[in-house]
């Protein structure tokens, strides 16, 4: 009896040490020829934003958007201005109860269109 509390002990203790954050890993590489400026990642929900000031060409940034207070279903959404002064809003991607299907979004701005890659879930 005392071999299966510890080992019940054990594996609660251990199941916290690899538990899951919830979020995504946002990737946006800016492979433009110019630099773009005011880019803000969020959910739809837009409970937690990412906000970088600009990135130059050829330039990119990484960081993870925790998704803990998100509690309904989306979408992603990255919004940006580019060097002319428009501004771009892409969307796309699904989350569902507040948690991120994917681990990784990648965002690569071109000249004339945005490219987004989500890593797909095996199931």
């Amino acid at each position: 009896m005392r071999k299966l509390l510890a080992l019940t002990l054990i594996i609660s203790l251990n199941s916290c040490f690899f538990y899951k954050k919830d979020g995504i890993e946002v990737n946006i590489k800016n492979n433009s020829s110019e630099t773009i400026s005011k880019i803000e990642f969020t959910t739809s929900e837009k409970v937690k934003f990412l906000n970088f000031d600009s990135i130059e060409p050829n330039k990119s940034v990484r960081e993870f958007l925790p998704m803990s207070k998100n509690e309904s279903d989306g979408a992603y959404l990255l919004t940006f201005e580019r060097a002319d002064g428009k501004n771009e809003t892409c969307g796309g991607g699904y989350y569902t109860n507040g948690s991120s299907l994917d681990h990784w979004v990648d965002f690569f701005v071109e000249n004339d269109t945005t490219i987004v890659k989500f890593d797909a879930p095996i199931y």
